[in-house]
C-alpha cells in the first residue's frame, strides 16, 4: 500500500506582507491616535462618518491605518529588512498620507458629511495641519519600526 504524503506550505500565515502591515499600521495608528487625542481632533475624525464623537473618531482613525499599514506592508514587501531604508520610505509614506488624507480627502470629505465650507481646506496649511503632518511622519516611523520587529529584522 502506499502512502500519500500531504506537503506543507513552505510559509507561515504571518509572513504575508498584508497581515504584517496591519498590524503595524494598527501600532502607528494607536500612537498617532493618542496625539489626536492630545490636541482633540478625532471628534472630527468620528464625523467623516457624520458621528461627532472622539471615541467613533479612533475607531475610523485604527481603520484607516490599519488600511494603510496593508498597503505599506505590500509597497515594502521588497526593500531591505534595514532601518535606514524602511525609516525613510515609512517617513515618506507618512508625508504623502498627510497630503492626500489631511490636505485632501478630509476636508472634501468633511464638506460632505459635516459642513461645506470644509471644501475651502483643500490645500490650506496651518497649525492644525502641521501637527498633523508630524502625526502622519510618526505614524510612517512607527508603522515602520513595527514593520521591521514583526519581519523579526530589526536592526
Amino acid at each position: 500500500m502506499s502512502a500519500t504524503t500531504i506537503a506543507a506550505p513552505t510559509t507561515a500565515r504571518s509572513d504575508s506582507p498584508v497581515r504584517i502591515g496591519v498590524f503595524a499600521g494598527l501600532a502607528g495608528g494607536l500612537v498617532f491616535g493618542l496625539l489626536m487625542a492630545g490636541v482633540g481632533t478625532l471628534p472630527l475624525v468620528g464625523m467623516l462618518i457624520g458621528v461627532d464623537n472622539a471615541f467613533v473618531g479612533f475607531l475610523v482613525h485604527m481603520v484607516i491605518s490599519a488600511i494603510a499599514g496593508a498597503l505599506f506592508g505590500l509597497l515594502t514587501r521588497n526593500v531591505a529588512d534595514k532601518m535606514v531604508p524602511v525609516y525613510a520610505i515609512s517617513a515618506v509614506y507618512g508625508v504623502v498620507w498627510w497630503l492626500l488624507g489631511a490636505l485632501i480627502i478630509m476636508p472634501l470629505w468633511l464638506s460632505v458629511t459635516a459642513n461645506s465650507a470644509m471644501s475651502e481646506m483643500v490645500f490650506v496649511v496651518g497649525n492644525d495641519q502641521w501637527v498633523s503632518l508630524f502625526g502622519h511622519v510618526f505614524f510612517g516611523w512607527v508603522t515602520g519600526a513595527t514593520l521591521l520587529i514583526l519581519r523579526g529584522h530589526a536592526r
